[in-house]
């Protein structure tokens, strides 16, 4: 599912991606949103998963198998900074992807045998945190209570200004011109699923759902006083963290 070895910019951005697919995978399926004949399956280690495909009989997943590659684009061109899907009218579940481009040339510590890095890690530490993260989202996914009927599915994308050029659309996006904020129905909780950091990405997930539909989900997981209106850039607003 991951590459083994995560020691290029190229295998690095395909475990981005496919750490991002996995994940979209992951939350549409155990949230019941489309029907078994839109995924295929994958095994990551003795964790059975489901992947999107394209599938011509539901146009939703095949939508949202569009908007994934249309990433890909951006996420390739290093312009995406923060993806955001939610499940609305008012948002009632919202999973945030944040992406980070290191554009550092690894070097390699001679003197060890494992392979690793001096301004890096090694690609087995960066497997096992993937491996970490689908797991954590599979179990959270598994302990969210159930969605209201009839919901919608919204992406976004938001970029880093400094480098995309302001007529950029990746394939499948249009340019918005609504509110910059998401206001939330209910009391939201904000979990932090995990990230994982290669020599040339960082990827962090994070989920917010409301109170009620918790379950038995880790506490240390929640993180406290979340906002009822949520703004792209204080969800953005992370540096400070170390994870």
């Amino acid at each position: 599912l991951f590459p083994d070895n995560i020691t290029t910019e190229q295998q690095s951005a395909v475990l981005v991606k496919r750490l991002l697919a996995t994940s979209i995978s992951c939350i549409t399926y155990m949230r019941g949103l489309f029907p078994e004949s839109s995924y295929g399956t994958r095994y990551l280690d003795d964790l059975c998963l489901k992947i999107l495909r394209e599938d011509k009989s539901c146009l939703g997943s095949l939508q949202i198998v569009k908007w994934i590659q249309g990433c890909f684009d951006a996420l390739e061109k290093q312009y995406v900074s923060f993806f955001p899907f939610f499940l609305h009218d008012t948002v009632t579940e919202l999973y945030q992807f944040k992406f980070k481009y290191k554009n550092e040339v690894p070097q390699m510590d001679i003197s060890s045998n494992k392979m690793n890095f001096v301004n890096g890690v090694c690609s087995k530490d960066i497997k096992e945190a993937s491996r970490l993260l689908i797991r954590k989202l599979y179990l959270l996914m598994q302990n969210l209570g159930p969605l209201p009927n009839d919901i919608t599915l919204t992406m976004k994308l938001l970029y880093y200004n400094d480098v995309t050029p302001q007529d950029y659309q990746p394939p499948g996006f249009r340019d918005d011109g609504g509110p910059g904020d998401l206001l939330f129905d209910g009391d939201p909780v904000n979990l932090r699923v995990g990230s994982v950091s290669t020599a040339f990405h960082l990827m962090k997930v994070r989920v917010t759902t409301e109170k009620k539909r918790m379950g038995t989900v880790e506490s240390n997981l929640i993180q406290k006083n979340g906002p009822t209106e949520i703004s792209h850039q204080g969800l953005d607003c992370d540096e400070e963290e170390e994870e």
